[in-house]
Formats: C-alpha cells, structure tokens, sequence
C-alpha cells in the first residue's frame, strides 16, 4: 500500500520536539511585535537586542577570530568595535524579515536604491537564464528584489534552518522576495539544473564555507569555496551577475547590479571554475571591507578560525 512520510519534526525525540515548538513560538511572537511597528522602529529595536546580547554568546569569539584575522592592522578595540556593529547590524536583517515585502525597488520611499539596471535589462533577455550572486552583506535578504520586481523570476537557493517552525515563519516572509525556493542538498541541485537548463534565472549567497569546494583565497588565505556559481556557468554556458547589497543608514538601501562576470573560454574546465571562483571571492572580499560591519563574520570560513 501507499506508505506516508512524517514530517521531520514528528519523528524528533520529544526534547527536540518540545524545543523546536517553544523557539517557534518565540520567533512567531517576535515577528508579531515587529510586525505592528513601523519599519525603522523594528529596525531599530533588533538592533538594540542583538547589539545588548549578541556579544554574550560564545559564537562572538569566532566573530571576533576572524575580524582579527582578516584586518591584522586592526587594534583589539577596532576588532570588538567592528564585532559589535556586526552584531547590531545582525538583529537589523532579523528584525526586518516580516517587514520584506514594503521594500520595493520603485516606491517613492527611497528606501531601496537601485543601481545597474541596464545589467537587468540583459539579464531579461538572455535565452540561457543566468546566476545572481551576493553574500551575507548588507540584508542580503533583498537582494533577490532587484530582478525579482524588474520582471526577472529567481528560483533563490537557501539552506533552510534545523528548527522546521522556523523555517516556515521565514519561508513565509521570503515569499515577498522570491516565490520560487530551492533548498542546498541533493535534490535541490537537481533543481539548479532544471532551472537553468529551462532558461530561467537563480540567486545564491556564495560566502560561506563548504568543506567539499575548492581553496581559493579569501582576504589572502585559502578558504574552502564552494564553487557551484562558475561550475553551473561553465557547464551551461550561462552568465552570472554579481549583486551587491549597502546599508546605508537605518532602513535605507542601495542594489548593485554588476555586469556579468567574464567566463573564460581558454583551459580546463578545472582552471575556469578556479578563475571564476577567484573574481568572485575577490569581488566579495572587496564589498566586506568597504563595509566590514555588515558582513556576517560568524562563519567558520577559515581552518585558522576553528582553533578556538
């Protein structure tokens, strides 16, 4: 007979049951509250919370590891001062998820500026679909907008949270950036494929460390990359557009769209995806230190970082 499958969360020792409802219910209350506020208030208030209790945890030494490393001339107060805007910045993305869908890249608001819209244009009339890349810079959570709302439909890859509750609460408010998900794993590049292979477009966040990518430098040692983005555009031969995110102060926005990376025609498929992966690890490196705060410095992105 027909056999059904249980959710994840069902099949969860009751512990973990237990702890995945009352986090839910708990981020189900949150966004509520931020919710009814207007959208520079919610902004601010996760900005205080975060900025109060982030440095209380101990994943701020990873934070604080990799400011170091990354900016040696940095002076140990530069690196907490820059540790703790992260974390301000940090509960700013939180605090605006169930506000996404007031930003829009036309409204009279200003809130969302938009540069690079001939590189959209070309995006829209590319047979062969293409890849948009960001990272965890700025709220990289409207990055997505900017074809997404210029007539472009992204199917965006994400890797969901472990808690399922919370997954949907966020699922939920990403429906106003991007209809169409694909979550990381097996199936979802099944889906990758589809996708580009259709003609239609994706947006990834290529920042973070992948154990079975490539080493590639990153602020000037190798981090292990996943290199996905180039060997997608190697294989099918499609473009890919970086696309950089800015806060500039408060709620206040500004969307870059690059032209599309050059892909090169000479070597192995090997030495393309390297090349690629190399301008795209530079290009992030390059936004991270024009704005080092709003990167997301909790990451384990380098083996010299796990020693603590």
């Amino acid at each position: 007979g027909r056999s059904w499958r249980v959710p994840a969360v069902r099949r969860a020792p009751w512990a973990r049951r237990a702890r995945h409802l009352c986090e839910g219910l708990a981020v189900a209350l949150l966004f509520a509250v931020l919710r009814a506020l207007p959208v520079r208030w919610a902004s601010a208030l996760g900005a205080a919370i975060a900025g109060a209790l982030g440095p209380l945890l101990p994943v701020h030494r990873h934070g604080i590891d990799n400011i170091a490393q990354a900016f040696p001339a940095f002076s140990p107060a530069e690196v907490r001062r820059c540790a703790r805007r992260m974390w301000r910045h940090l509960g700013r993305v939180a605090a605006e998820y169930p506000h996404l869908n007031r930003f829009s890249i036309d409204a009279p608001d200003g809130r969302l500026a938009l540069v690079g819209r001939a590189h959209l244009a070309e995006a829209r009339r590319s047979p062969r679909g293409g890849i948009f890349f960001s990272g965890h810079v700025g709220n990289w959570e409207v990055a997505a907008l900017a074809p997404e709302q210029s007539g472009i439909p992204v199917a965006l890859v994400y890797r969901p949270p472990n808690n399922p509750i919370v997954d949907r609460l966020i699922r939920r408010a990403r429906d106003a950036v991007a209809r169409h998900r694909i979550p990381k794993g097996a199936i979802g590049a099944r889906d990758m494929v589809r996708t580009l292979k259709a003609g239609r477009h994706l947006a990834l966040l290529v920042d973070q460390k992948f154990n079975g990518g490539i080493a590639v430098p990153f602020f000037g040692r190798e981090a292990m990359t996943a290199p996905s983005v180039a060997s997608l555009a190697v294989k099918y031969g499609c473009p890919v557009w970086p696309v950089r995110v800015e806060r500039l102060a408060g709620t206040r926005f500004r969307i870059t769209v690059f032209p599309a990376l050059r892909i090169p025609r000479e070597g192995s498929r090997e030495e393309k995806v390297r090349t690629i992966m190399i301008e795209v690890n530079r290009m992030l490196e390059g936004w991270i230190r024009d704005r080092p705060e709003q990167w997301l410095w909790l990451h384990r992105r380098w083996p010299c970082a796990e020693r603590s």
